[in-house]
């Protein structure tokens, strides 16, 4: 998967973010993780290389949009609507934009959304009950064509099933990472893709997380097995195989 970040810099706002990677990783350089900027790739998807193509190119995934900040942080409304014009532009491409800040969506909203970009694919984050039972409310009723509930990292059991219906194409669940990651159990994960089953819904284990539970045992999973362990699972449902 390719990833673009038109800017960088976030603040922590729910449980989830607690230990998130984006601080972990800024802290090694000495960077202030709470700055929100734009950065230099800010218009990446319009760049051209020497031949005239396009330096992004559908590669047959998604392109992971905002993944070191926020794409409804405050600080951005006033860059938004210029990257809606170029995920527009690049309709041939398709955007995957995660948010814990569904709350803010239409702010910056371009006037032609209608009810949604074909191109757009947007995943909601709940991490935790309260965050499943505050957000997803909302996020099911807004204009979106392909929504994604992102359960991750998963930090306790969660009881999604009156979320989920046809406006859900897909639940994808993770664990933490880094040295101080809570556990996840996979318990919790196997109880979200049984309700998933029960509502037909896609179910995708993404990354066990760095202190992983299975029949009470703890496991301590380094960061670069995290998502292959996940696979080896083999307990993926799809059926509409977002792009992603």
């Amino acid at each position: 998967m390719q990833s673009w970040n038109p800017w960088h810099g976030c603040h922590k706002i729910s449980e989830g973010c607690q230990n998130c990677y984006v601080y972990r990783t800024d802290s090694r350089y000495g960077k202030n993780s709470g700055k929100v900027e734009k950065t230099s790739n800010f218009d990446m998807p319009l760049k051209r290389d020497r031949t005239g193509d396009w330096k992004l190119q559908n590669d047959g995934l998604a392109v992971a949009t905002c993944l070191t900040s926020d794409f409804w942080i405050d600080e951005a409304d006033e860059w938004r609507r210029d990257i809606w014009r170029i995920i527009k532009r690049r309709s041939d491409l398709d955007f995957f934009i995660i948010t814990k800040r569904i709350h803010r969506f239409y702010e910056g909203l371009p006037d032609d959304w209608d009810d949604g970009y074909e191109n757009v694919i947007i995943g909601c984050t709940c991490e935790c009950q309260r965050t499943a039972d505050f957000r997803l409310p909302i996020f099911i009723d807004l204009p979106i064509k392909h929504k994604v509930i992102i359960c991750a990292p998963l930090i306790e059991e969660i009881d999604l099933s009156e979320y989920l219906d046809d406006r859900i194409e897909q639940v994808s669940v993770g664990g933490e990472s880094g040295e101080n990651a809570r556990v996840c159990k996979f318990d919790w994960i196997l109880s979200i893709r049984n309700q998933c089953i029960e509502k037909n819904t896609d179910f995708h284990f993404h990354q066990t997380g760095a202190r992983f539970i299975k029949d009470n045992k703890l496991y301590r999973i380094p960061r670069k097995f995290q998502h292959s362990q996940a696979r080896k699972a083999c307990i993926n449902i799809h059926n509409n195989l977002l792009r992603y």
